[in-house]
């Protein structure tokens, strides 16, 4: 592989081609894109590619009035296979078949070029974060593929008709539902506890269980988005999120998305507790993440040092936990606890990963158990806090292993540590969409409904399954193609991608034959016109680069946006405004 074809690579194509769908997304004024994955490219690597390129430079001009004036088929391309890439790699290899790749290529397919225009991207952005969240739950590509659609259906840029004909009548039927579902509110009068109970069980008891979920991760993205409304509509939702959807999502095993809308709800609704609640756990957090870390690397140290844990797990991983704003105001004002009593802000989560064994079913709560007793041999436990449900696990199949760890030194009183012990799979069920925690939340009180409301989503999750499972007589060409990107753009299975292949993706995406030419001619290393496996991930290298330091920006954004508000806050600006203003003066 030539090392002109890494470099080449980021000199994607800008001139656009003549494309056969246009589609106009009306302007939202005030959206504030998550992760907006586009590539940034340098202006003297697009200069360096129409230097190297005389036929395509001269055409330029002529095809500026395209529908994709300023960012090209090419960029179009790679925004395809960074956003495939990045949500197959979420959904991990039990739920990315082949079968599953291929509709959500084509979801892509259909998004892409309806979300991009008029907005900056934003709506795009949206998409792709809302099926973010519904991989991250380990959705199947149905549920996935419809959350990145949504944007675009209640924008009228594309329509149900369309859903269903290019992707699927399962997910054109995924659609309905969750449109049916985001209007459920209005069926009620007054938002008190009782009504949002019963609206929780109605919803749980007749709708399609998948639906809810993507109206979960929907309502996510809304509360993340939600600066944009008025004061009073931002209340309006919250209270919504908070009586409703926060508690249905306790009710299908959704805990950190549950835990992300009660937060952001808390912050709309009561402004002023939460700051008050967020500046105390902030003051906190500067010592006790500096501690966190240090009982995280003497942990994994001792559990690695352990023989016998060494023969039975091949992988540890030890995480810290988010401390929830909204939970620890019910702890401080509802159950009157007082701050020390608040016994989990010091907080870890070991996640054990058993060796392969056929013959050894039995290693991950040995494992579990293990790792208990090395935990009982550097700290003391405090009795009676210990709660064992890897042993016997919960009704709804919840295992863990929960300890309570008192770390206080002589003459320096801390908080209690709390250390969640489980195995890789039981984490999956906690945390993934398939264990709820608490089906009581979701207003099914009744055991016997909340069984009948279980044995509903694992049959609607085993259809999906079986709908999107590979099979071997029509999936052999996928089969030996270990990278899933390039086996969507090879359509014929020749090991290769053509020009005509490649052009039939540009077309679908809006874009032409030209643009498709000026990226064959870019990444093509060896000049034989087709790309190889090689020279497209060189190009998926680049696409990856790229996406990785608009993350970095965006990190960094935040964290410099948190760290002068918390200056004007102080009235430190204020001050040195002051102080500028009175050398001014005296000058």
């Amino acid at each position: 592989m030539a090392t002109a074809a890494t470099t080449s690579a980021a000199a994607i194509p800008t001139a656009g081609g003549g494309g056969r769908r246009q589609h106009h997304h009306p302007r939202r004024p005030g959206l504030r894109p998550r992760h907006l994955h586009r590539l940034r490219l340098p202006a003297q690597a697009a200069a360096a590619a129409a230097a190297s390129s005389p036929s395509t430079s001269s055409s330029s001009s002529s095809s500026s009035s395209s529908s994709t004036p300023a960012e090209g088929g090419g960029r179009l391309v790679a925004e395809l296979v960074g956003a495939f890439n990045e949500l197959t790699g979420r959904m991990g290899d039990g739920l990315a078949t082949s079968s599953s790749s291929r509709l959500l290529f084509r979801a892509l397919k259909l998004a892409l070029p309806a979300l991009r225009d008029g907005d900056g991207g934003r709506a795009l952005a949206r998409a792709l974060a809302v099926a973010a969240s519904l991989a991250d739950l380990q959705m199947d590509a149905e549920v996935i593929s419809a959350g990145i659609l949504r944007e675009a259906l209640d924008a009228g840029a594309i329509s149900m008709r369309d859903v269903k004909y290019e992707i699927g009548i399962s997910t054109a039927h995924l659609l309905h539902e969750s449109l049916r579902l985001k209007h459920a509110p209005s069926k009620l009068d007054v938002l008190d506890d009782e009504s949002a109970s019963a609206l929780r069980k109605f919803c749980l008891s007749y709708y399609d269980i998948r639906a809810v979920i993507l109206e979960l991760a929907l309502k996510l993205d809304m509360m993340r988005n939600l600066d944009c409304l008025p004061r009073y509509l931002q209340r309006i939702k919250s209270l919504e999120v908070l009586k409703i959807y926060a508690p249905l999502a306790h009710a299908v095993g959704a805990g950190n998305l549950s835990l992300e809308l009660e937060d952001l709800s808390f912050r709309y609704l009561f402004p002023h507790s939460y700051d008050h609640i967020d500046q105390w756990l902030r003051s906190q957090e500067t010592e006790n993440n500096l501690l966190i870390d240090s009982y995280k690397k003497q942990l994994l140290q001792a559990l690695k040092d352990d023989d016998e844990l060494s023969q039975i797990v091949q992988d540890i991983s030890i995480q810290g936990r988010y401390k929830s704003r909204f939970s620890t105001m019910k702890k401080l004002v509802k159950d009157g606890r007082k701050p020390e009593e608040v016994n989990d802000i010091l907080a870890l989560r070991v996640i054990l990963e058993p060796r392969c064994d056929g013959s050894s079913l039995d290693w991950g709560p040995r494992a579990c158990h293990k790792t208990h007793e090395i935990i009982q041999a550097m700290w003391k436990e405090v009795p009676g806090r210990t709660k064992d449900y890897v042993t016997r696990p919960k009704e709804n199949g919840y295992q863990s292993l929960h300890v309570a760890i008192d770390v206080s030194e002589p003459g320096k009183m801390r908080p209690l540590m709390e250390i969640q012990i489980r195995t890789k799979e039981m984490h999956k069920f906690a945390v993934g969409g398939e264990a709820s925690h608490s089906l009581y939340k979701g207003g099914l009180t009744d055991p016997g409904e909340a069984k009948r409301l279980k044995a509903i989503m694992l049959a609607a999750a085993e259809l999906a399954a079986m709908r999107l499972r590979d099979h071997p007589a029509s999936d052999q060409g996928d089969s030996n193609c270990t990278n899933r990107a390039f086996c969507q753009l090879d359509k014929n299975g020749d090991g290769r991608i053509s020009i005509e292949e490649l052009t039939e993706v540009m077309e679908d995406l809006g874009a032409g034959g030209k643009d498709a030419k000026e990226l064959m001619h870019l990444l093509d290393a060896n000049s034989d016109g087709s790309l190889s496996s090689d020279e497209f991930e060189a190009f998926q290298r680049q696409i990856e680069l790229m996406r990785s330091l608009d993350d970095k920006d965006d990190r960094y954004r935040k964290i410099l946006k948190e760290k002068l508000q918390t200056i004007d806050s102080a009235g430190l600006i204020q001050v040195y405004r002051k102080q500028l203003g009175d050398k001014l003066l005296v000058s």
